[in-house]
């Protein structure tokens, strides 16, 4: 009988860990930080790679086996790549959802009507064991910010993001069908295929 592989995942977000726990279809037993005493790792880095690394390589000395570090943000190109690595506290407070879409309107509205509304949801994901990198991987998934939230589900940035190829939003196509096309699950992808090729 084998055992089911475990995957720790370096974040409190019971949403990100829910959407992970989704896309891995029970290939994995995951666990995040929920639960536990482990420290807030501080997110000081200026890219996704490197807050992902800081909190892959400090949350992989502290637990044993392969941990899963992730850091994504949505990149407006009329705003110059923001909100970005501040995309979860781009309004000051850290996962106010609601403010930080507000202010990305804000934003948007103080802008020429002809700016393009360009954008995309880019991923990157870290593999950490014993405090050292294992590999690292990007997705992203392109599309334009609207001018008002739609829908009811996920969270985040997704009301007001239309991906590319789709006339609704991520909060309005569901989480089956964002799981399946998402930055995350492009990412997450990618490691799967190079976790199993280590196995």
């Amino acid at each position: 009988m084998t055992t089911q592989p475990q995957l720790f995942v370096a974040t409190r977000n019971a949403h990100k860990t829910s959407e992970i726990t989704g896309m891995l279809k029970n290939q994995y037993i995951v666990s995040d930080l929920n639960g536990t005493d482990f420290p807030v790792v501080e997110e000081t880095g200026t890219t996704f790679l490197e807050n992902a690394t800081l909190k892959a390589v400090e949350i992989s000395q502290l637990t044993e086996g392969i941990v899963l570090s992730d850091d994504s943000g949505l990149e407006v190109d009329a705003l110059h790549g923001e909100p970005g690595v501040y995309s979860s506290r781009y309004a000051g407070k850290e996962g106010d959802n609601a403010a930080n879409n507000l202010k990305l309107m804000r934003e948007l509205a103080a802008l020429p009507s002809d700016q393009k509304r360009s954008a995309r949801f880019r991923c990157v994901m870290v593999l950490a064991k014993n405090g050292a990198v294992m590999a690292s991987f990007e997705g992203v998934v392109e599309g334009v910010i609207l001018d008002t939230p739609r829908g009811g589900e996920g969270f985040g940035y997704d009301p007001l993001f239309q991906p590319e190829g789709y006339t609704e939003t991520f909060a309005e196509l569901g989480a089956e069908v964002k799981n399946s096309l998402s930055h995350r699950v492009v990412a997450l992808r990618k490691v799967i295929k190079w976790l199993e090729g280590q196995a």
